[in-house]
């Protein structure tokens, strides 16, 4: 079963080619891989980041407020619409991030984003639905973003409460917003740049740190959708 409660700290690095590369040279050491990174192989995430018509939810979390939000419905690939898609509200306070997400069948969320119905499934989280549903309605939230890239994940070995995910080749677009459109878009990071994300709640395990240290990775402030609308404004002035 998915889990669909994640309560967690997240830091991000901005790292090189040649620095992916030196971890992986050293973490099968420490960590497994993702069962879904078959024979070392990224694997896609797509997202649909919804959201006011003036975004408000994303400018808001730009000002970088001791709380913020996202709402986002997300598949693993392009999926047709019997798939399982996941409705997720993320939530950040004082740098710990709460996850809570809801398994959804695609054409089951398309026409509760269009008309409010709600769907007859059994393996729905009401209680989550219910706390994303009323996010959804007091703000009239729609689809408003696609984002897709290709992934690599990691979990320590005896230890679940560290993860490591590493994703390149972020795509956004403005249109087409189904994911069972193919992945396509602009794309968000420059050539040979990974973006990292360690997640934990406890403290980060030594041998990390080390790594850190040794090449110098230092950690910063990205946001996925927070970067595709800063380039979105870009377009429109």
């Amino acid at each position: 079963m998915a889990i669909e409660v994640f309560n967690r700290r997240e830091i991000k690095y901005m790292i090189s080619e040649e620095d992916k590369n030196a971890l992986l040279s050293i973490i099968g050491n420490y960590m497994d891989s993702d069962p879904y990174n078959k024979d070392g192989k990224t694997y896609s995430i797509c997202n649909l980041y919804l959201d006011t018509p003036s975004d408000e939810l994303i400018r808001k979390s730009l000002e970088k407020p001791e709380f913020k939000e996202k709402i986002r419905l997300r598949s693993y690939g392009t999926v047709p619409l019997d798939a399982t898609v996941f409705l997720e509200s993320k939530k950040k306070y004082d740098s710990v991030v709460n996850k809570r997400r809801t398994p959804f069948i695609l054409s089951d969320a398309y026409r509760y984003f269009d008309s409010g119905i709600l769907p007859d499934n059994p393996k729905l989280n009401r209680q989550v639905f219910s706390e994303i549903d009323y996010i959804m309605h007091f703000y009239r939230l729609k689809p408003r973003v696609f984002i897709s890239y290709d992934r690599l994940a990691f979990f320590e070995k005896n230890n679940s409460d560290f993860r490591l995910t590493i994703d390149k080749n972020i795509q956004t677009r403005r249109t087409d917003l189904r994911l069972d459109s193919p992945a396509y878009g602009d794309q968000l990071l420059p050539e040979g740049k990974w973006l990292m994300e360690a997640k934990a709640f406890k403290a980060f395990p030594l041998w990390f740190v080390k790594f850190l240290s040794s090449r110098k990775i230092y950690s910063t402030s990205f946001s996925k959708y927070g970067a595709e609308y800063k380039n979105f404004l870009k377009t429109i002035k």
